[in-house]
Formats: C-alpha cells, structure tokens, sequence
C-alpha cells in the first residue's frame, strides 16, 4: 500500500493492522515525526518515503526521500501498490485523493476533506471510508434502500460544560476528547461539531443519500442507525477502535481473525440519545442548508482550518472558530462551483479573508 499520514492516528492503525496480516508497505508519507517515521522505515521497509519539507528530509534514515505536495503526488505515481491510503489531516489531501483516483487505484479515505470540498466532482466508486460512522453505514447497508441515515457524534470534551463557560475553554482542555484519541485538528472540530457536519456531508456523497442527521450517543459504542422503509431502525455496535474499519478497507474483506472485542453490553453505561443543541454547538446552525447545498463544504473546510489553527495558537477564542466559519457561510451563499480549479480558488479566497479576520481578532 501506500500511506499516506502515516505518523498520524490513523496511519499508526493502518501500519498495526499491515503487521498483523503481513501486508506490504510500498511508501510512507508523513509530516515532520522523523523520530517515528524512521521507526516504521525500520521495520517495514518502504520503497520511498515522503515529509513536509526538505529540511525534514534530510533527517529521514532512508536513500529515497521525496518532500512536499509535489512529493506526495510523485510518489503516488511512481509507486506500484494499486491501494493508497489517504490519511492526511485538511485540504492538502485533496490533491492525492484526485491524484490517486486519477490512475485507477483504489482509495481507502479517511481525509474527509477531499468529500467535503469536492465531493460533487469525484468518482467515489473506488473509495472505501476510513470512518467509524461510514464503515458502520456500509456494513448495515448490504444493497438496500434506507428512508434515512443518523451517525452518532460522542458530543466532545464541552458536552456538559456550562454554555457560558465554552467561550473561555483553552486548547488544551478542547483536545481532551471523552472517548477517543485523535490528533489536535479532528480533536478540535469534534469539540465545536464541525467533524460531525463533515460527516454528514460525506456520507451524502458516499451513498447518495437524501436524509442524514446525528445525534449525541455518549458511550461511542453505537456508530450509525439506519431507518428501513418497512419502519424496522438497526444500529452498528463496535468499540471506539479505528482498527475495525482499516481493516475492512485494507484488506478489502472481512478480516479472518477478531479485530476488537465484542461489545458486552452488561458493561455499558446507560444508553440514551440527544439532540445536537445549536447555542453549545453554534456551527449545527447550517447542519440543514449545508446538506441542501453542498458545494459550500469548501467555504466551510477553509474558514475552519484557519480558525482552528488560530485557536491552537492562542489568537481567537473557541466559539470564534464557529462563528468565523458562520460569518464566511454567509458571505459566500449562492457561490457557484463548476470545476476543480473554482474549488481551489474559493478556498484560496477563504483563507486569505479569514486570515485578515484572525489579525484583527488578535
């Protein structure tokens, strides 16, 4: 395979799972965990390795490093492995995801970007999700028509906290998710909800669907319902545990040995689920306009990544990231987007505004 991200959550999953069932490891990208990075070159023996940048590669223990986009898309097309797994963090990922659909490989995705800034335009017929909630839906699907799809969201570090007392929240206590352990930008987006909007929009474009919505399932034990047209509603039980659904888009089967242990359910905490209230998740305020009009996922994406890395910073507040975010919704409604090239614009203007936002704030 190639993996992209591999110092990341995801990737440190993926690369447990190619140990456990002996699969080849083609390329390593990764950002600037050299220490890590030369760890997993050691022991798994890739072909080529690609960082972020050309001072990074020169500490990398490996005679074929490649750096930068540029070096992730070449080392997309020099590699062999007709599978990539794209599990880089924000709108970079975009660029692989096409690059890799480009040649015919088959893509097991867990950079939700690419879906939700240009998920009108990609051929999503050779992608597996990398997601607990998008696994969980394909899993209960089996070829069937559903009147309506809900994902569970863990309702993040805030979920009982004081409305008024969010506003003051630091970093450091938003990266403190209830339920999982994930890295600092998809930490922050389940804290404000945005990763949950994402999820919605994914799963639109992934199975076509009309009807999707979320609610807050505390115990992260269910990941998904769907709601039949004969009134019947099933669930997908699983632990909090990614190795589930790499292993399915890895192995492109069912694993032959047990992933997780089974759920006992005489052990969970009661079960009971609750509505996403907008005025503690101020960016839910969109969750139906967005799903009218997709498109404006880019508009979103970029405002949230500046955002979001402004808040790590120390420069704006945590309910700024949302309202940020909100405020450019606004401005950009009506935008029309009919190629690639219009997506990388918008974003591109999106980011530059919000940058001039962030100075100010700060």
């Amino acid at each position: 395979m190639v993996l992209l991200g591999s110092t990341g959550s995801i990737g440190v999953n993926a690369l447990n799972i190619a140990r456990e069932f002996r699969l080849k490891v083609e390329t390593l990208v990764a950002g600037k965990n050299v220490a890590l990075l030369n760890k997993q070159i050691k022991e798994f023996h890739p072909k080529y390795v690609v960082v972020s940048d050309k001072n990074t590669a020169s500490l990398v223990e490996h005679n074929n490093v490649l750096y930068g986009e540029k070096g992730i898309l070449e080392a997309i097309n020099l590699s062999k492995s007709k599978l990539v797994v794209n599990a880089l963090v924000g709108f970079l990922g975009l660029k692989p995801t096409l690059e890799a659909l480009k040649l015919g490989k088959k893509l097991a995705l867990a950079n939700k970007e690419s879906l939700v800034v240009a998920g009108a335009f990609v051929d999503n017929s050779k992608i597996t999700p990398i997601d607990s909630e998008h696994f969980a839906i394909w899993y209960l699907l089996n070829d069937r028509s559903v009147d309506r799809i809900v994902i569970t969201a863990s309702g993040g570090p805030f979920r009982d906290i004081e409305i008024s007392k969010i506003k003051n929240q630091s970093a450091k206590n938003a990266l403190n998710h209830p339920n999982w352990k994930m890295g600092k930008k998809i930490s922050i987006d389940s804290a404000t909800m945005t990763n949950k909007l994402f999820e919605l929009l994914e799963a639109k474009w992934l199975f076509d669907a009309d009807s999707v919505d979320a609610v807050i399932e505390r115990n992260s034990v269910i990941h998904a319902f769907l709601e039949f047209h004969d009134g019947s509603t099933t669930a997908h039980f699983a632990g909090a545990d990614m190795r589930l659904p790499i292993s399915y888009a890895l192995l492109g089967k069912e694993p032959s040995s047990k992933i997780v242990p089974n759920i006992n359910l005489l052990k969970i905490n009661d079960i009971k689920f609750e509505k996403i209230d907008k005025s503690r998740y101020p960016i839910w305020q969109i969750k139906d306009d967005i799903l009218a009009h997709p498109k404006m996922g880019v508009v979103v994406n970029a405002a949230n990544e500046i955002g979001v890395e402004a808040f790590l910073k120390g420069k704006i507040g945590f309910f700024d990231i949302s309202k940020i975010t909100l405020d450019m919704y606004d401005k950009f409604m009506g935008l029309e987007l009919n190629s690639f090239e219009d997506i990388f614009e918008v974003d591109k203007e999106v980011r530059a505004l919000v940058g001039e936002r962030v100075e100010k704030l700060g």
